[in-house]
């Protein structure tokens, strides 16, 4: 049984589902992403505490969009931009990736960042409810991101479903939310967030229509592969 406490209790990780060394290892091996821009991002994310993807799932985003040959995005929280930089450089000048954030000043800091990167003219970023702007956008994508509050992550996996075109991604960060999912007592950081995180991953490995696995990087990356047949 879980141990419920109030949704203000800073609780540190239960478990580190990598070794600190391996992915400080593996951050040696991507000195070729340099940009100024990103070093930016990942400074004003380390300043104000900001949750970020950072560079290693950054690349992996970027590599699998690139494999997917993905020319429209979705992504349910975009925070200031930075998965959407990865995605951007992912779906050339002639795809686009749809942003969404609650706060409008998300907005204003990624288009200083992603313009600046040249990579602006590729983003459509909504200060909206990331929900009700995929509701009201039609057509499929090839693939729908979903880094939203985790108590909605069910919700956002049963919208997006049915919208990724055959061979098209899911993908959502935080699935393994700091090694919570695997152990029997912890302290979540808001009420309910860890069950969903759960119910969200189960639904995705039931689905008969798509093929998933998590990666442990950082705090977990859940990528689903819709079949084709």
């Amino acid at each position: 049984m879980a141990n419920m406490q109030s949704p203000t209790i800073n609780n540190p990780s239960v478990l580190i589902p990598v070794n600190p060394a391996i992915e400080k290892y593996m951050r040696t091996l991507t000195s070729q992403t340099d940009h100024p821009v990103l070093t930016q991002m990942e400074t004003l994310a380390e300043e104000k505490s900001f949750p970020i993807v950072g560079r290693l799932v950054g690349i992996f985003l970027e590599t699998l969009a690139k494999t997917a040959n993905a020319k429209r995005v979705f992504e349910f929280g975009s925070g200031y931009g930075y998965s959407a930089y990865w995605f951007a450089r992912a779906v050339g000048p002639d795809g686009q990736v749809i942003c969404t954030d609650g706060d409008a000043a998300n907005k204003v800091k990624a288009q200083l960042y992603l313009d600046a990167a040249g990579l602006w003219d590729r983003i459509d970023f909504r200060a909206e409810i990331a929900q009700e702007v995929f509701a009201r956008t039609d057509g499929l994508f090839d693939i729908c991101y979903n880094d939203v509050d985790k108590n909605e992550y069910p919700e956002v996996w049963q919208m997006a479903k049915d919208r990724i075109r055959p061979g098209g991604l899911y993908i959502a960060d935080n699935v393994l939310w700091h090694g919570r999912v695997a152990v029997d007592n912890y302290v979540d950081v808001f009420i309910g967030w860890t069950e969903a995180i759960m119910e969200h991953n189960q639904l995705i490995f039931n689905d008969p229509e798509f093929d998933a696995f998590i990666n442990p990087t950082r705090d977990g990356v859940i990528v689903a592969r819709k079949k084709t047949v």
